[in-house]
């Protein structure tokens, strides 16, 4: 048998694995509920699915430009004008296959083997798997209270001056996963300027925006024109199996990701490019998910300390409550196993986000029913009294 890519060895995303593991016991007859992966409880709204059902009354779907159509590119154009008065070249928008795909294309087309790329620890495990596997060298600078869980121009400076060697990129979320913090718009700019200082390509995650409950939301392009900015419909917009997301990118390197676009990913699929511009005019709907968002929060900040789990960084934004568990265990993967297996609730070891100290930390996502929230945190009260 041919030998595998050394490539192919990263580590496994454990958050999927778990919802794997949970999906099997629930179609057991097991009664799973589910707090491991960001998937809102909500249906997409009902704009999307009615423009969906007509398009395919219509029954022609095939592909589109390799950036998306112009009709959607357009509306998030529009979009950034009316929420953060942002005037935009829908031409510098690129739609992906998810915000995965725009974090592809990043990777691809800024960096080469052997590039240093800096990311927040704790932070989102898919971020460094992408990267090993593309030769990529990532930095991992811990985000801590004193920094405000958040990267900041001092950090990077530290981290590039240990290493001896200059970063080439930097990838900051916000909010951001699994923390929940908000970078404020003073802290972002400091960031992008810094970038911009030392010829550091500086990338945007903003897959959480709309779903910030304390701090400032800012996008980057409201403080840097040379960012990359990486967006999604599936967290807000409670799309994530539809698999559909957008870039911003500086003018100067749109047919650069075009090129690795086409060869890659086509284009996005037509029929979720429909879905999602409609989604864009849903906010009345989205908001009041939002606020059954923030219930939930409101829910696990106040049981989650009282079960004995305390509060390892911010909630400001996304849907995900990061809890220190080292009271119960020094084994966050062990105790998760066991946890779903005892009493069916599923979430995630620290691990995935802090290869260093998530060992005594879990993520515990909120987007889901709020009966459901309930009855998972009484099951855990009941398991550790």
């Amino acid at each position: 048998m041919a030998q595998m890519s050394k490539r192919s060895a990263v580590e496994p995303f454990h958050a999927m694995d778990v919802l794997a593991e949970a999906t099997r016991r629930r179609d057991s007859g097991h009664p799973v509920i589910s707090m491991a992966v960001g998937q809102p409880a909500h249906p997409a709204p009902k704009a999307a699915l009615d423009a969906a059902r007509r398009a395919l009354d219509h029954g022609r779907l095939g592909y589109t430009d390799a950036l998306g159509t112009h009709s959607l590119k357009r509306a998030i154009a529009a979009h950034y004008h009316s929420r953060h008065g942002i005037t935009l070249d829908p031409q510098r928008i690129a739609v992906t296959t998810g915000s995965s795909a725009g974090f592809n294309l990043a990777f691809l087309a800024l960096f080469d083997p052997g590039d240093r790329v800096a990311i927040a620890r704790p932070g989102y495990p898919a971020y460094r798997n992408i990267m090993a596997a593309l030769g990529l060298e990532v930095v991992e600078i811990e985000a801590n209270a004193e920094a405000g869980f958040t990267l900041t121009p001092d950090s990077l400076e530290r981290a590039a001056a240990r290493a001896g060697k200059p970063l080439k990129g930097v990838l900051l979320a916000s909010p951001a996963n699994p923390t929940g913090t908000v970078t404020g718009k003073a802290q972002l700019k400091a960031l992008a300027d810094y970038c911009r200082d030392h010829s550091i390509a500086f990338i945007s995650d903003e897959i959480y925006h709309g779903l910030t409950f304390a701090g400032e939301e800012t996008t980057a392009l409201e403080v840097a024109d040379d960012a990359v900015v990486i967006n999604s419909f599936s967290k807000y917009y409670c799309m994530t199996g539809w698999r559909i997301g957008w870039m911003v990118l500086p003018e100067a390197r749109v047919r650069a990701f075009e090129r690795i676009a086409q060869s890659l990913y086509i284009s996005p699929p037509e029929l979720s490019q429909i879905a999602a511009e409609a989604a864009l005019g849903a906010h009345e709907e989205l908001d009041g998910y939002k606020r059954a968002y923030a219930a939930n929060r409101a829910l696990l900040l106040e049981r989650l300390p009282q079960i004995g789990f305390s509060i390892a960084s911010p909630m400001d934004g996304a849907f995900y409550a990061y809890a220190d568990v080292s009271r119960f265990t020094n084994d966050s993967m062990a105790f998760a196993r066991r946890m779903l297996a005892e009493i069916d609730v599923a979430a995630t070891p620290g691990f995935d986000f802090d290869p260093l100290e998530g060992h005594r930390t879990m993520r515990f996502s909120y987007a889901g029913a709020a009966t459901e929230m309930e009855e998972a945190m009484n099951r855990i009260a009941r398991w550790l009294a």
